[in-house]
């Protein structure tokens, strides 16, 4: 494991890892970026292709779009979360018919999500100035909240790491309407002045901690929304580097859907039976359907204080269990409301494309195994697919960490817990080089000098070859097991290196998850202030099939 810069210089300490060698990528995500021409008739193009840019930046100029109604739209919600002129600047951009949109999303978890939600953002920062340097098209990066799913679960809590390296979880509780309708419809109340609070006891103090964590105040106070705290967090963090937010679930936003949510309702049905078919193309290729829906699913969601499931059963929608609507009126209050209605994972992808000028959606490894069901439901819409870059991704350590992996030669990849063969390993490594010589010559001459008695007592008698097989046997084992004691010794004189490994490994694998998945990127805000941002934006690489260690 050598890093690319100056170990010495833990500030551009970085080394790259094969995601195919990680445990947790799964076999779609790894031959996206290493074997792209096996999964190429399932997306628009392949994004390690320049030409690829060229013509989706053209095919997204091309389609018409209420581009000044989606402007206007993200002015209002800019001014209602005080949004940085920078990123005002960036979203009245899009009136130009030229410009373009790298989006990515995600919900609206607590305090920001999981350092994930980070990567994402600042891969769709990066991309974008990509595009327009390359390709020379105006882009502007696009974070999309989805904020109308009901698993309150899935976004109360944040979890950070304490002083000690020891996971702890922050949780909102339950305010009132959590778990029964959208999470865009909990507000948020003084339950929150608690939950920043514990947040406060479990981060470790910093020179930044007071910084951000009235920052962080600004942002969550009670009344407001999850999506609005949500989206005024990230602006403050990612706003003055021109990252537009956009909150999907706002009312004033679905009339410039209608349309979709309308020509869904013609043909129900018909966008599950498309990504049916090539969930099974996948499967039959060898990988794996992302998304099984019923065959009587349609792709949109009724919204009336909770969100519920709409079928078409013997010509007529059924919504949730038992209500059922004629299929004339569903489809003109889809046009006449459309506020009442939310795309499923099948359509939101189609909703947000049809409405912004989409060059690239910036993605995780889950969602791409999603969006390489969609590509016959854009297509059956007339709404061009954007190309998929995956998220840049990767596990930040600090200065202690980087310096114990590197004085050891320790691989990133042998951190996660499992067995402790790569703390033996490098506890045996440590070992005085006489000690190990010593056992090997040891068992070197036991072996030599009892195959000669092996070979001559048959002469004596030929029944005590077995006895003496069975004598080296146990002379092997019992040097065996004075190897393990030294070992065990030497962990016992040993404890700092005990205590650096599994520091380390607490640090990048969390209770034994992915970093990136585990913590909550407000602990790394906390830890390293503005540099984070400025790191990752400068020095973290965007090419795919890389997974990044690094410090900031």
């Amino acid at each position: 494991m050598q890093p690319d810069h100056d170990s010495a210089a833990t500030s551009s300490w970085r080394v790259p890892i094969d995601i195919r060698h990680l445990p947790w990528v799964r076999r779609l995500a790894a031959d996206y970026a290493y074997g792209f021409e096996r999964l190429a008739p399932f997306f628009s193009g392949n994004p390690a292709d320049l030409a690829a840019w060229r013509a989706a930046v053209a095919r997204a100029q091309r389609h018409p779009r209420e581009r000044e109604g989606l402007v206007a739209l993200l002015a209002a919600q800019q001014e209602r979360r005080e949004a940085p002129a920078a990123a005002r600047e960036a979203a009245a951009r899009l009136a130009d018919p030229r410009a373009v949109a790298v989006v990515t999303g995600q919900q609206a978890g607590l305090f920001g999500g999981p350092l994930y939600t980070l990567l994402k953002a600042v891969t769709a920062i990066k991309v974008a100035a990509q595009v327009a340097g390359e390709v020379g098209a105006p882009a502007v990066p696009v974070f999309w909240i989805e904020a109308e799913d009901h698993d309150w679960n899935e976004v109360n809590a944040c979890r950070v790491l304490d002083g000690e390296m020891r996971p702890q979880t922050v949780t909102l509780g339950t305010p009132l309407g959590a778990g029964e309708g959208p999470v865009a419809s909990v507000r948020l109340d003084p339950a929150i002045f608690f939950a920043i609070d514990i947040l406060r006891s479990a981060l470790p103090e910093t020179e930044f901690t007071t910084e951000v964590l009235e920052q962080l105040g600004r942002a969550y106070q009670p009344g407001f929304g999850m999506s609005e705290a949500f989206g005024r967090w990230l602006e403050s963090v990612l706003g003055g580097l021109g990252l537009v937010v956009y909150d999907a679930s706002d009312p004033a936003a679905k009339p410039l859907a209608a349309s979709v949510f309308a020509r869904e309702l013609e043909s129900p049905g018909e966008s599950t039976r498309l990504a049916l078919e090539a969930g099974q193309a996948l499967v039959d290729l060898g990988y794996h359907a992302q998304v099984v829906p019923h065959a009587d699913n349609v792709a949109l969601f009724r919204l009336d204080g909770i969100r519920r499931p709409i079928h078409f059963r013997e010509g007529r929608f059924v919504i949730g269990d038992h209500e059922t609507v004629a299929a004339p009126a569903l489809r003109e209050e889809a046009l006449s409301e459309p506020a009442s209605f939310s795309p499923n994972v099948l359509l939101r992808p189609v909703v947000q494309d049809a409405l912004f000028p989409t060059v690239c959606y910036v993605a995780g490894p889950n969602e791409l195994a999603y969006l390489a069901q969609l590509k016959p439901i854009y297509e059956r819409f007339g709404v061009p697919e954007p190309l998929f870059v995956p998220r840049a991704t990767a596990t930040l350590l600090d200065s202690a960490a980087a310096r114990f992996l590197s004085r050891y030669g320790l691989g990133f990849e042998l951190l996660p817990p499992g067995d402790e063969g790569a703390l033996n390993r490098l506890l045996e490594a440590q070992l005085p080089p006489s000690v190990e010589e010593a056992l090997r010559e040891a068992g070197s001459t036991i072996d030599a000098r009892m195959e000669r008695l092996i070979e001559a007592v048959p002469s004596i008698d030929p029944t005590l070859e077995r006895t003496a097989r069975s004598a080296l046997g146990r002379m092997q084992h019992d040097l065996r097991a004075l190897h393990d004691k030294i070992i065990q010794a030497a962990k016992r004189k040993d404890e700092t290196l005990r205590r650096q490994f599994g520091r380390t490994r607490a640090l990048a694998f969390p209770d034994g998850q992915p970093q990136e998945r585990a913590v909550g990127f407000v602990y790394f805000l906390n830890r390293y202030g503005p540099a984070l941002v400025d790191r990752l934006r400068e020095d973290l690489p965007i090419d795919m099939g890389t997974h990044w260690v690094l410090t900031v």
